[in-house]
């Protein structure tokens, strides 16, 4: 969850490059077929190469046309995508973190594919939060290409232990404030076990793990322009306060306020931890051993909602083969693509209709990760990056104060959110 925006470098780019880009027009049918089977290239982060690399090998084995895939470390991407832009050599296709469509679709990077997405038998189907990231002024740009959910995890041996019921999660974040604190009290006196754990200086981690609490809740975080932020507000308040209280009564582990991302999800699958957010994916890198529990993140009160990340794929404004690439694309999205390649190795679905297959049937918690696709949420801002995911912007220092510090700066820091935003 660590990402970042490049800046003003990066969108400076991207608005000299617009012009030259255009917006593909209409479908991007113009061009004709052409002779033969054709190679069309592809761009994806580091962070989605395993699902890009199944999608496209699964593909290559039964098309006549060919995808290559060029992986890209993430942290290089958003500005070799820029460079790419400038120099219109942008490739066929390219994914980029759903967070970011908005900036990409804003400054005409990707064709227009509304109509072949209209046509498409499943098309209200399609994750909606990812849908909707991937529209402008009515328009449709993207596709979902991967997803990871934000969920608690807990650990069933521990629950045992402490004499919680190891088949019953929390159903509310007060739950699941008192079910960690069992834990500390009961197992962690050793100083190996600790009742939670969660990202306390990495604002990407924030985001992805407690703002679902307030959208189960029934609040938002910012007004739906993504300017104003509303974390001062008594929903996100009363998130911040139940993690307040869990790491003053030292249940959130020692490092919880120094974990700067890199290593937040690793404490979990070493079974040191009783019940915390955790990334779906993950779910199928857990020990084989390990009983692991899977419920949505719920509000101070109830409710469920999840954080739905991941990346948005689409065909670039100057390619060259936009059937070619059409065919590819749409095909990720099918009955075949979802189910044999994404459910068969446990991945998110980018399907609704989907979550209950053949695959995730065998495991029930794979069957509630898909189903909260439909009720999850990715927040709208074109300032995400520099205001949520910059170490140095004021989001983490709100969280940080709010958690860790003095909550009465809270509104203050707010202000510069909403500053930020507005830039």
């Amino acid at each position: 969850m660590r990402r970042r925006l490049a800046g003003i470098s990066l969108l400076g780019v991207l608005a000299l490059t617009a012009a030259a880009c255009g917006s593909g027009g209409g479908s991007g049918g113009s061009t004709p077929p052409a002779n033969g089977p054709v190679t069309i290239t592809m761009w994806t982060r580091a962070a989605t190469q395993t699902q890009s690399e199944r999608l496209v090998a699964a593909y290559n084995s039964s098309h006549k046309n060919q995808v290559k895939l060029t992986v890209i470390p993430t942290d290089n991407y958003q500005p070799r995508i820029a460079a790419a832009a400038g120099a219109k050599q942008l490739p066929d296709v390219f994914a980029a973190d759903v967070i970011f469509v908005p900036n990409y679709t804003s400054q005409g990077l990707f064709m227009d594919v509304s109509e072949r997405v209209a046509a498409l038998p499943y098309k209200d189907s399609l994750a909606p939060s990812h849908m909707k990231l991937g529209t402008l002024d009515g328009r449709q740009y993207t596709l979902p290409h991967t997803l990871d959910l934000s969920v608690w995890f807990w650990n069933k041996d521990l629950y045992a232990k402490a004499g919680l019921d190891p088949e019953k999660g929390p159903k509310t974040l007060k739950e699941f404030a008192e079910q960690a604190t069992t834990i500390q009290d009961k197992l962690g006196k050793d100083g190996k076990v600790h009742g939670t754990f969660f990202g306390g200086n990495c604002g990407g981690c924030y985001v992805f793990t407690f703002w679902p609490s307030v959208w189960a809740a029934g609040a938002q975080v910012m007004n739906a322009e993504g300017t104003t932020s509303l974390n001062d507000q008594p929903a996100m308040t009363d998130v911040f306060k139940v993690y307040h209280d869990l790491y003053a009564k030292k249940a959130t582990g020692p490092t919880a306020k120094e974990e700067q991302g890199p290593t937040w999800t690793g404490f979990f699958p070493k079974g040191e931890i009783g019940v915390m957010p955790m990334p779906s994916t993950t779910l199928g890198l857990m020990p084989k051993d390990m009983k692991i529990g899977v419920t949505p993140i719920a509000g101070p009160d109830g409710g469920e909602s999840t954080f739905v990340g991941g990346d948005s794929v689409g065909i670039s404004a100057t390619s060259k083969n936009p059937d070619a690439a059409w065919e590819f694309l749409s095909w990720t999205v099918s009955d075949d693509a979802q189910v044999e390649v994404m459910a068969k190795n446990k991945d998110v679905l980018a399907r609704t209709d989907l979550a209950s297959n053949k695959y995730s049937s065998e495991d029930p918690r794979v069957v509630l990760i898909n189903s909260l696709v439909a009720k999850g949420q990715t927040p709208f801002a074109l300032r995400f990056g520099q205001t949520f995911n910059d170490p140095q912007g004021p989001w983490l220092r709100l969280a940080r104060e709010a958690v860790f510090g003095d909550a009465a700066k809270v509104p203050q820091l707010n202000t510069e959110i909403t500053k930020s935003l507005q830039q």
